[in-house]
């Protein structure tokens, strides 16, 4: 059974790469747009996180937070994160505080799981709940975000009991209260006739299931919102669907706003200014229903254009389309 299931996993991953990758690259001419805080260190390596404030912020706040985790396939985006520069330029706005975090990578997704990523996800989180004071930050609203595999980081620290670094406080709870996620890879295993089928090991494949947010709902896991494309092929609509079902049945909620024609990785500023535009309209409403924010949104076409015309294009390779994964 592990062999049928869970081979999915590793196609996510490919795929995740596949079309994340450009944009990543990409990303390294760009700057992160906030101050750098180190979270954590492994083997001499110090991890970042990036932290953008309101305007008007102080350190006495008690802001609502949102901790996003970049994409690229746990492989893509080594540097600076700055995937979610712009939906955090609008955030600090609407008065919450945004950081982005640097994790560890793997080499090669294909041999290696990303527990790695994982501890860092869960660590990041405890940081950024222990610093709330000094960070200026309410720790009863701390949400997790990201795209693809951060995507899957923000629904794993979320939903995903396990893979922690021995070294966090474990009485420190690493749990957003709750998640925003574009396009992530839930690790769902459930194969379709024509997905392609990469050969994985029995013992990653049973990696890959401890850490898969697709079999881990359970009533206590925090509200979310899913945005995501109809032509995805890392988290096709009827595993949504399926997903949304089980959270429904465990009595989570989670919001999906699906967006006709579009692939894996189509919500970024300089792919489509519109589905930019669009998906943060859905991410403001959904912090608007929790109370982090007040009022309508106050986006704008007009400023979206302003804040794009500083930033590097990439073209939209997913839209309309699916990726094959690389053959192994």
């Amino acid at each position: 059974m592990i062999s049928s299931l869970l081979r999915w996993y590793l196609c996510v991953t490919c795929v995740s790469v596949a079309v994340v990758a450009q944009e990543a690259i990409t990303d390294v001419r760009l700057k992160p747009v906030r101050t750098a805080h180190v979270y954590k260190t492994v083997a001499g390596r110090e991890l970042h996180a990036y932290v953008l404030n309101p305007p008007d912020w102080t350190a006495e706040d008690q802001r609502p937070a949102i901790v996003f985790f970049h994409g690229g396939g746990w492989e893509v985006g080594k540097g600076a994160p700055t995937q979610f520069n712009a939906q955090s330029e609008y955030l600090v706005t609407r008065g919450l505080v945004c950081i982005q975090i640097e994790y560890r990578l793997v080499t090669n997704n294909r041999k290696a799981a990303p527990l790695g990523a994982c501890e860092d996800a869960k660590s990041a989180m405890r940081w950024v709940r222990n610093h709330a004071a000094k960070l200026g930050i309410d720790p009863r609203r701390i949400a997790a975000g990201g795209g693809s595999a951060g995507g899957h980081l923000a629904a794993f620290v979320g939903m995903v009991e396990g893979s922690d670094d021995p070294q966090d406080d474990r009485g420190l709870s690493c749990r957003p209260t709750a998640m925003l996620l574009y396009n992530p890879a839930l690790l769902h295993g459930n194969q379709g006739p024509d997905d392609p089928v990469p050969a994985i090991s029995a013992g990653l494949a049973k990696t890959y299931a401890a850490i898969a947010p697709f079999t881990s709902v359970t009533a206590d896991d925090p509200p979310g919102i899913i945005l995501v494309g109809t032509e995805d092929s890392v988290l096709p609509i009827r595993v949504l669907k399926e997903f949304q079902a089980k959270c429904q049945a465990a009595g989570v909620r989670m919001d999906v706003a699906i967006y006709p024609g579009e692939g894996h990785g189509f919500f970024g500023i300089r792919r489509s200014l519109a589905r930019f535009y669009e998906t943060t309209i859905e991410v403001d409403k959904f912090l608007e229903s929790l109370g982090w924010v007040k009022g309508e949104p106050t986006l704008t076409r007009e400023w979206v254009k302003k804040l794009a015309a500083g930033v590097p294009p990439a073209p939209n390779k997913a839209q309309k389309s699916k990726v094959k994964a690389p053959s192994p």
